[in-house]
């Protein structure tokens, strides 16, 4: 009995264990997940000086700090941090629990760098004027998701930094050794939405200021036209020359006799063709052996010398026969 009580106990300390393991490998891969997605995220752009710029929702200028969610999936950054200190990455963090954090696909968010973290999530405990980088960390306080310097020598005020294209980074490659064109002046501050194509003009904006009455497009428009119907015209050309070439040489390799004359070979008009058809048609039809009967029926009288009615053959005896 102390054997079966001690199997039966060893058993369940095993289950245990294996569901304690499984839990286990559940968080960790659920950490990674969001160690993953958070490593979706980049600072994109940021403003230092604001003086004639942006409000926030205090109705204050002060300078920003714009990330940007680079994959086609939602990620939530409450948990992560944004210092200015590489010696302390933890000094702000983004407040778990607020459904603001939840950074759509493609999408901004902005955080002002006002030094008063008590107004709102969004609020950072630091400025920029006093920064020298400005570092975004994971949600476990080491690993640094993303980081840039900030160049004061070249920013005056009201003058942003940022991406060049949203959440791009210029690789640097034999050929291209210059990372820094990933960033650079922007030539107007863009919070909250796109960097590159902001002030891009469009190609029909650009074209009427080009052609104004359109001179260019309509001749555009009548090259394409006529350019298409001369190419339909000899590729239509070119087909049938093709087609009535294959079907001559089908009716050289067809023919039996391979009877030329003046050496060219003599095509069988179309009429014996056509007489053997209807040969064949009248073989195989079976209503051309006979005339059509019509439905009709017609009794034609019969003219007799006499009427078998008043024969007097019938009113004679048989003579007698003896048997």
């Amino acid at each position: 009995m102390e054997t079966f009580h001690y199997k039966q106990t060893a058993n369940k300390m095993k289950k245990i264990k294996y569901n304690i393991l499984v839990l286990l490998g559940f968080l960790v891969l659920a950490s990674n997940v969001t160690a993953q997605n958070m490593s979706d995220m980049c600072i994109n752009e940021f403003l230092v000086t604001n003086t004639d710029d942006f409000v926030n929702d205090f109705g204050h200028r002060t300078g920003w700090v714009e990330l940007f969610n680079t994959s086609y999936g939602t990620v939530n950054i409450g948990g992560c941090y944004i210092t200015n200190d590489p010696n302390n990455l933890t000094k702000y963090v983004i407040q778990r629990g607020d459904e603001l954090t939840k950074i759509k696909p493609r999408q901004h968010i902005l955080f002002w760098a006002d030094g008063e973290p008590h107004r709102g999530t969004f609020h950072l405990n630091f400025t920029l004027k006093e920064s020298k980088e400005i570092i975004l960390v994971s949600s476990d306080g080491k690993t640094i998701i993303d980081r840039v310097e900030i160049p004061h020598d070249l920013l005056s005020e009201n003058v942003s930094y940022g991406r060049i294209k949203d959440g791009v980074t210029v690789m640097a490659t034999k050929e291209n050794q210059d990372v820094e064109s990933t960033w650079a002046i922007l030539d107007k501050t863009s919070p909250s939405t796109n960097n590159y194509g902001l002030d891009q003009v469009q190609p029909g904006v650009a074209l009427k200021k080009v052609d104004p009455y359109g001179v260019i497009m309509a001749i555009t428009a009548m090259s394409v036209v006529f350019l298409s119907l001369i190419l339909l015209y000899f590729v239509f050309k070119g087909t049938g020359k093709y087609s009535i070439k294959k079907r001559r040489e089908r009716a050289i390799l067809a023919s039996s006799d391979g009877n030329t004359q003046g050496g060219e070979h003599c095509d069988t008009p179309g009429e014996v063709y056509a007489a053997i058809a209807t040969a064949l048609h009248m073989h195989f039809q079976d209503d051309e052996f006979h005339d059509i009967e019509s439905t009709i029926l017609t009794i034609d009288k019969v003219t007799r010398n006499y009427s078998p009615w008043s024969s007097k053959i019938h009113t004679l005896r048989e003579t007698p026969n003896r048997k």
